[in-house]
């Protein structure tokens, strides 16, 4: 990205292509989280976890479990960073 832009607010500029696809991976990313969600979801409504447990792939789930746990700690972080950023800016 261009450094100049990256302290500059978005507002009255155009974005840099860069940006935009950091915009894009982002709703990508939010549409995913909402359809894992849901999925999820449905899931725990229409089956018992005993169930689950019992039917799954073991090791698959375990990998399942394990990315989540990943992405679980990543968005913490970035909640993190967000509010240092906050409380670097008041």
């Amino acid at each position: 990205m261009n450094p100049k832009h990256s302290q500059q607010k978005v507002e009255g500029r155009w974005l840099e292509i860069e940006e935009v696809r950091v915009v894009s991976d982002l709703r990508i990313m939010h549409s995913k989280v909402a359809d894992l969600h849901q999925l999820v979801q449905f899931l725990k409504q229409h089956h018992d976890e005993t169930a689950i447990v019992k039917y799954a792939d073991q090791p698959i789930l375990t990998e399942d479990i394990q990315q989540v746990d990943d992405i679980y700690l990543w968005f913490v972080k970035l909640k993190e960073e967000s509010i240092a950023l906050r409380h670097s800016q008041s």
